[in-house]
């Protein structure tokens, strides 16, 4: 795990300006700096040692020194890949991964992409065409950013490293506030810095000569299998698959754990890697710490398991700190622990093995079946279930609020992914005019529903996050809040043959009496003690709502609020009145005010720092 960043730009040959902008994410490689400039292009790379520890620094060429890659990621089938190049005649200088990249890229050119297995963002520059080659996982698991400003092409692992250089211009892209506080992340490709985008997954990019091509390479396509297979045959199927998958992530020269929860994606990953020390942690609350059952499971497998209490004080510290590294407002309230369990672990091993990406692809979150009743209150007529709506979205946070607006809606209409924090006219209400927009939510999930507009609705759900929030905010925190600390993690469910076998599963493999992953359960139990088996995912459970109801973090919030900066984005009054209804206990408000005041941190940091 490494990070890189570079800029074309003939004028601009300052070489300090590069090892500035390296500077931004030592953390992401603290074992060594590596630098390449010529006439035109400058590029830093920043190494955390994985594989062939002595011999992998980068940039590395090939044999004739015509194209230099930067990579960020792992490759799990690097070796099979190694002899197949050999053979046809690739001379090698190191044992890495990067290597097999770069030899393949010269062998089949973009045609690589289609035979890597692994998490990646990487660049390939030919010093003759004078052409730089880059592309992204099909997952999204690596970061890669880009902008094209100023006549010079940056690009790299986080925004951050952009910064140093006088060529871009900072600026916030005010389209994006309303629209992140609705999905609590970002889901458009132009990020909170105006110019600057994310490449997405699955895609590439070609610059020359001032030109900038972006396209997809891969097309990932639900195509649920209409063959008669026996249950049993998927779950060992599965098995194997998941299996196989940790095998691959576990290849490395340095210590490698795993993150422990007390759901089944995690436990499953830990009882087949049986790594020396698992990672755990919690908070004082009840229902908010899962310590005890990941000390219990690592006791039964005979593992370690090192374990934090996170203290309300340690929260609020460390907040700033956290959106400082997601570059973007993020307001996912997991993060945080994330940080802290990074930090943690990092004391102990250089890489982790987590569970991330099993609900996207086996269909396991709580909000992809739909009950009976939602079924039996839509025939009701639309004309009769959109007035019930209307009343109900001017009603506090109550319980059955919610029955009555998803009642109203199809899923194309209500779904945008696992978070909805303000609705659309609520974003528009909350925010002064400048930042208001007319785009919706729907208007962002449109193109990806067309995409699957004859398939179920479960798998509709897991298209929606397999686009939007798999990406732009499960992979986005797990990157940046581990690589805050020197930290690889892995993801061995988002794995390409473990994708295939996913996409191939009808619904009743997925949810099953309203049991989700019901599949994965099943596999799972293959391996885990059996009262791990039927365990509730739960999650990064954060107490903030309770955090709020204290007076202490009430008046930190409210501060900010207060502040006169928060005055040029926000309705204040209308934020302290939302604190104020939290505090008192009147209505449960505190998602909302954590998505503004995340945005408000996050700003501090980038434009007041």
């Amino acid at each position: 795990m490494c990070g890189f960043v570079g800029y074309v730009n003939k004028k601009n040959k300052d070489k300090d300006i590069i090892s500035q902008m390296g500077d931004k994410i030592k953390h992401r490689g603290p074992d060594s700096e590596g630098l390449y400039t010529d006439d035109e292009l400058h590029m830093a790379f920043r190494r955390l040692s994985i594989i062939d520890l002595k011999g992998g620094d980068q940039p590395i060429y090939n044999e004739n020194k015509n194209l230099v890659i930067m990579f960020n990621g792992e490759i799990y089938n690097f070796q099979e890949l190694r002899e197949d190049l050999e053979k046809k005649g690739h001379t090698f200088s190191t044992k890495t991964d990067t290597e097999v990249i770069l030899h393949g890229y010269e062998e089949y050119k973009e045609k690589i992409l289609d035979k890597l297995r692994g998490m990646y963002a990487f660049v390939i520059y030919d010093t003759v065409e004078k052409e730089l080659f880059a592309a992204r996982d099909i997952f999204g698991i690596k970061p890669f950013y880009y902008a094209n400003m100023n006549e010079t092409f940056f690009f790299g692992s986080e925004i951050k490293a952009f910064l140093p250089n006088p060529d871009l211009k900072k600026e916030l892209n005010k389209q994006a506030l309303k629209t992140y506080l609705t999905f609590q992340y970002n889901p458009m490709e132009e990020t909170f810095f105006k110019g600057v985008y994310k490449l997405k997954p699955g895609h590439c990019l070609l610059y020359k000569e001032g030109n900038l091509t972006v396209k997809p390479y891969f097309n990932l396509e639900f195509k649920p299998s209409k063959e008669k297979i026996k249950e049993e045959d998927i779950v060992n199927k599965i098995n194997e698959e998941v299996i196989s998958s940790v095998e691959k992530h576990k290849i490395s020269d340095v210590k490698v754990g795993a993150f422990l929860s007390a759901g089944i994606d995690s436990s499953y990953i830990v009882s087949i890697l049986k790594p020396n020390e698992t990672f755990t942690v919690g908070f004082e609350q009840n229902g908010f710490n899962e310590i005890q059952p990941a000390k219990d499971l690592s006791k039964l497998l005979g593992i370690e398991n090192d374990n934090k209490v996170i203290s309300a004080d340690e929260f609020f510290e460390a907040l700033p700190e956290v959106q400082y590294h997601s570059d973007e407002p993020h307001a996912n309230l997991s993060a945080v622990p994330l940080y802290f369990l990074s930090e943690l672990s990092r004391k102990e091993v250089t890489v982790v093995l987590s569970g991330e990406g099993a609900d996207e692809l086996f269909g396991g979150y709580q909000t992809y079946p739909e009950s009976e009743i939602i079924r039996l209150y839509r025939h009701l007529p639309k004309a009769l279930r959109h007035f019930n709506a209307k009343i109900a979205e001017k009603l506090p946070d109550i319980r059955g609020k919610q029955f009555f607006i998803r009642g109203a809606e199809t899923v194309e209409e209500s779904y945008i992914g696992q978070a909805k924090v303000f609705t659309d006219e609520e974003a528009n209400e909350i925010v002064k005019d400048e930042y208001k927009t007319d785009i919706k939510a729907a208007d962002i999930t449109r193109p990806y529903f067309d995409n699957v507009k004859d398939l179920d609705d479960i798998t509709k759900k897991q298209y929606i996050d397999m686009f939007l929030w798999l990406p732009n905010d499960i992979l986005l925190k797990a990157d940046k809040m581990t690589m805050a600390h020197s930290l690889e993690l892995r993801v061995p469910y988002l794995d390409k043959e473990v994708l295939k076998l996913a996409l191939t599963l009808p619904k009743k493999y997925k949810v099953k009496n309203k049991i989700g992953k019901y599949a994965l359960r099943r596999a799972a139990a293959k391996k885990i003690p059996q009262e791990w088996f039927n365990r509730p995912k739960l999650g990064f459970l954060v107490p903030f709502k309770d955090f709020l109801k204290q007076e202490k973090y009430y008046n930190i919030v409210k501060k900010e609020f207060e502040a006169d900066y928060a005055k040029q984005f926000f309705n204040t009054d209308e934020l302290i009145e939302m604190l104020d209804k939290h505090y008192n206990g009147i209505e449960q408000t505190h998602r909302k005010i954590y998505t503004a005041y995340s945005f408000l941190l996050w700003y501090k940091e980038y434009f007041m720092a």
